[in-house]
């Protein structure tokens, strides 16, 4: 059997490498490259997939080896990279993160933005430095799903 990971899908400069390598117990972040990682404890899913919508049946495929997946959004971004009901097309739990979170932007068009998506409640704010909130995600969902 395979190992369960925590698959990670969000658009570019959204904090993905630095949250992969930090729940992949790694200093600094991951090598970007065009192809989905395999690390110690996620499966890291570069932007293209998100933005191509022909690329999201290899996503679904994958995401048979996550244990969970996190939507990440950040609060900065403006664009809509996700269609709607996103989330809902895994048979996984599906968790939303909101980087960047300490923005003086109003949230709640972020949380509508990932109810829009279909991501489960909690969600989790990670701040603009990347180092808060991200020791209580990696313990949630460590914890959790004892990967």
């Amino acid at each position: 059997m395979k190992k369960k990971r925590i698959m990670l899908i969000g658009p570019k400069k959204s904090g993905k490498s630095y949250i992969a390598a930090k729940l992949n117990d790694c200093e600094g972040s991951l090598r970007k490259a065009a192809d989905i990682i395999y690390g110690k404890n996620t499966i890291y899913v570069p932007s293209a997939y998100i933005e191509n919508t022909w690329m999201y049946s290899q996503v679904i495929a994958v995401s048979q080896d996550a244990a969970c997946i996190l939507i990440i959004v950040d609060k900065k971004q403006k664009n809509d990279e996700y269609s709607f009901g996103f989330a809902k097309v895994f048979n996984k739990d599906t968790y939303g993160v909101i980087t960047n979170a300490d923005y003086e932007e109003d949230e709640t068009k972020v949380i509508a933005k990932l109810k829009y998506i279909g991501a489960a409640e909690p969600y989790f704010r990670i701040e603009k430095n990347l180092s808060e909130g991200i020791e209580e995600l990696k313990s949630y969902l460590l914890s959790k799903y004892k990967l």
